[in-house]
């Protein structure tokens, strides 16, 4: 599968984020986590649970970044960046409706992915939806 400049460009945007944030998590998960305003303590459990995801997080990020140069992993790419940044996004709506408002930290991620979102919607529109 071979993607346009556009579908590279939005690859590299969702991949350069996923990859940077998980990153951030695996190394330093206190510091990161201190930026919005969250204290975690140095429980090792807890530390546990955010790494995990954050592993998973940094591995489809560099999976999207492949896709932009192996076109084999182009598909899977693409995949990866819909599911990671529909996902968060949704699941921060639903947390926002159950929960309550978060910080204004939490609220600038939401927007952020928010944003990757429709970009890459948009980007991969024709591979997603039908075509009439």
């Amino acid at each position: 599968m071979s993607l346009s400049r556009f579908e590279k460009i939005s690859l590299g945007i969702a991949g350069v984020t996923a990859t940077g944030i998980g990153s951030f998590i695996m190394v330093a998960p206190n510091a990161f986590y201190a930026s919005y305003g969250i204290l975690l303590g140095d429980n090792p459990s807890l530390l546990s649970e955010l790494r995990a995801p954050a592993a998973g997080l940094l591995t489809l990020g560099i999976l999207m970044l492949t896709g932009i140069w192996r076109s084999k992993m182009a598909q899977l790419a693409v995949a990866s960046a819909l599911i990671v940044f529909l996902a968060f996004p949704a699941g921060r709506l639903i947390g926002l409706a159950i929960d309550g408002m978060p910080s204004g930290g939490i609220i600038g991620a939401l927007m952020l992915e928010f944003a990757i979102a429709i970009l890459c919607i948009v980007a991969f529109r024709r591979r997603i939806l039908p075509q009439s």
